[in-house]
């Protein structure tokens, strides 16, 4: 029997912000509790405007070594590079 609960990745996003940013981890028995505690610990300044907690045993993530032929190919993709036109100043974040 496991004595240890699992481990959750927390995210939030900032009041000002447009994304979510990993912020740290914190063991929990299920994801409404690592939310609870994710508040708790991470939102203490009200901070926050969003909390998404995500297990460290579902996340998939590529190895730092592979990082060439893994990237590269987007190299040789020009049309993904917005340099074909300009965005206008009043446009923002984008």
């Amino acid at each position: 029997m496991r004595s240890e609960w699992p481990l959750w990745e927390i995210f939030i996003r900032g009041q000002n912000g447009l994304s979510h940013r990993h912020v740290g981890s914190l063991h929990a028995p299920d994801a409404e509790m690592a939310v609870k505690n994710a508040r708790d610990v991470y939102s203490r300044r009200n901070e926050g405007v969003s909390i998404w907690v995500v297990k460290s045993t579902d996340i998939t993530a590529s190895v730092p070594g592979d990082k060439g032929p893994m990237f590269e190919p987007s190299q040789s993709k020009i049309y993904r590079h917005p340099t074909f036109y300009d965005i206008p100043d009043d446009v923002g974040h984008m």
